[in-house]
């Protein structure tokens, strides 16, 4: 399953679902954009088309698919400053 979800909450919804679906079978990837579509120079065709992907090779749980990477969600956070999805050990700080 492909989510696309605002990036401002995305990781905090996908903590939610970690925690809702604790025994997830199959892979879920939420995805967004840092620039709308409709925008010029928008990130949200190309990380929609990666989660295509990389939702039929993922193993069960919840992944962000973000500029070219994958995340486990509880492994990520939001970095306004550089605009863009960063590795973390606490994806709240």
């Amino acid at each position: 399953m492909v989510i696309t979800h605002g990036t401002d909450t995305m990781v905090q919804s996908g903590l939610y679902l970690q925690r809702a679906l604790p025994d997830l079978q199959v892979p879920i990837v939420m995805t967004g954009a840092m620039t709308p579509l409709g925008f010029e120079g928008s990130d949200g065709l190309q990380n929609l088309t990666e989660s295509l992907f990389a939702v039929r090779v993922l193993a069960p749980g919840i992944h962000v698919v973000m500029h070219g990477q994958v995340f486990p969600v509880d492994r990520v956070r939001k970095d306004h400053r550089l605009a863009r999805f960063v590795r973390t050990e606490n994806p709240l700080s």
